[in-house]
């Protein structure tokens, strides 16, 4: 006995090694992919230029350096914000907040979108509801919100919620209506039950249409997410924008655009990264 439970320790404390450096593996890989895009020298002959334009115009008084704080400025507010505002808890409350507002529209119009595309009775009956829903933009939704659920973390979870759900809807709607015929047909020839049918053939095949549309819906969350932050909030990084707006704070305003920007652009990296590990049968790969 003492025998076989050494030899179930040792082959537990091989996997966990090789776990880690799986993990470190793929974390080495998505910063490569990801981060290294900004370090090439095609970016930087971009980026470096137009860093050198916006400190020198202010201080040579082209611009006025009231209302164009310069680069060394700018990052100069964000060490005053990061030591001495709480920045770190107010992005980590914008996080929260998306996070679950994204995860409760991904949740809710992934199923909803196989459905209505696999089937044509759910869809005649649903999709005219939603396309009348649909074109409503989001910020018109947030009077009635404040009226109805306050200014708390039920309106600003429902209106990330509705930023991010009718985009991930109609891309898998038009993804898994669009399967190829002929995929379908050699499933049902090896006799595969329309559950089959739908979790292995129709959702891998709008794989790319759904994470399209999980790009898209993560662009809009962040939109509704400073919205709601502006309207009814007391951290966030909606929040610190009105307040910098409030003492006209120009530096510390661009500082929580530029984080806003980097979250967006770290949402899409991550989900083209995913991409490219679930979609294996892709040329490219």
């Amino acid at each position: 006995m003492s025998s076989t439970l050494g030899q179930a320790l040792s082959a537990d404390g091989g996997r966990k090694p090789s776990l880690w450096r799986a993990v470190v593996s793929e974390m080495t890989d998505f910063c490569r992919s990801s981060f290294g895009s900004l370090v090439n020298p095609q970016f930087l002959s971009v980026i470096l230029p137009i860093l050198l334009l916006w400190e020198a115009l202010p201080r040579l008084g082209v611009v006025p350096q009231a209302l164009v704080p310069t680069p060394t400025i700018v990052a100069g507010a964000f060490l005053e914000m990061l030591l001495n505002q709480h920045m770190v808890g107010h992005i980590g409350a914008s996080l929260v907040r998306f996070a679950i507002g994204f995860s409760l529209a991904v949740a809710t119009a992934l199923p909803l979108g196989v459905l209505m595309g696999w089937n044509h009775f759910i869809r005649r009956h649903a999709l005219p509801l939603f396309q009348i829903l649909a074109p409503i933009p989001p910020p018109a939704w947030v009077p009635i919100c404040v009226i109805l659920l306050g200014v708390g973390l039920p309106m600003q979870v429902f209106l990330i919620f509705l930023g991010v759900f009718f985009p991930v809807l109609f891309s898998t709607l038009q993804g898994v209506s669009e399967t190829d015929p002929r995929y379908l047909a050699s499933a049902r020839v090896f006799g595969a039950s329309e559950f089959t049918l739908i979790t292995h053939v129709h959702i891998w095949h709008a794989l790319g249409s759904v994470i399209m549309g999980i790009r898209i819906g993560s662009a809009m969350g962040l939109v509704m997410l400073v919205v709601a932050e502006m309207y009814g909030g007391h951290d966030g990084m909606g929040y610190l924008l009105v307040e910098s707006k409030e003492y006209f704070h120009l530096d510390r305003m661009v500082v929580c655009m530029l984080l806003l920007g980097f979250i967006g652009w770290l949402l899409i990296e991550l989900l083209k990264f995913a991409e490219s590990r679930l979609a294996v049968w892709r040329i490219d790969r």
